[in-house]
């Protein structure tokens, strides 16, 4: 009996054992996602730039070397591929923004979410607030809000003091765009953050009418 009692307690133990090797730790979950940043930005081959360099060109990424920046204070990686037209969100300023986007998760590289940058019709809008270097916004409609809410992730909010945010006005104008790699800490409430996970985007930004 008692060889049978201590046959189940071994078997028991590792049981749990292997349960505890399962069991995947928030330091864990971010040494991945640190793994899979890397990875995306190698298969890439994109081009990681300082801020020092960044500031130095003019608060400008060179497309053609597949520049992005790294955003320290955020951990947000960012491409600037057209600054746009207009002016930016001025400091006090309340303001409509008319958002197109493509959204990956980097972990599966599968497309979440988009609502087609280049479709005319079907926009997303958020309203911006911006005090002095802050920047507060929520979505109020489009297919971010239908996803997530009205809660915009701070890692939209990250290229705003460096684009404009105009509408175009006479030809050659042209919208902003934007390119990110956001860490879990800057993205969606909902899956990024709850889950560690990295997503990629492009965005368009210009004023509502």
């Amino acid at each position: 009996m008692r060889k049978i009692i201590a046959a189940i307690t071994v078997l028991m133990g590792l049981t749990m054992l292997g349960a505890c090797n399962d069991y995947e730790t928030y330091g864990d979950k971010k040494e991945k996602e640190r793994e899979d940043i890397s990875r995306f930005i190698s298969d890439s081959a994109f081009n990681i730039i300082s801020e020092t360099q960044f500031n130095a060109q003019g608060n400008t990424t060179d497309v053609n070397k597949r520049e992005f920046v790294l955003l320290n204070k955020s951990g947000v990686y960012m491409q600037i591929v057209r600054k746009g037209c207009g002016t930016p969100v001025q400091d006090g300023e309340n303001v409509n923004l008319l958002c197109r986007f493509m959204e990956k998760n980097i972990q599966d590289t599968t497309y979440v979410l988009y609502n087609s940058i280049s479709y005319i019709f079907y926009v997303d809008k958020m309203n911006v607030k911006r005090s002095g270097s802050t920047y507060t916004a929520t979505f109020t409609e489009g297919r971010m809000y239908e996803a997530y809410g009205a809660t915009v992730p701070e890692g939209w909010l990250v290229p705003l003091p460096y684009i404009n945010v105009g509408r175009p006005t006479k030809e050659g104008d042209e919208i902003a765009k934007v390119r990110l790699i956001v860490p879990h800490s800057q993205g969606t409430t909902q899956n990024a953050k709850a889950y560690v996970y990295p997503y990629y985007y492009e965005i368009t930004f210009q004023r509502e009418r």
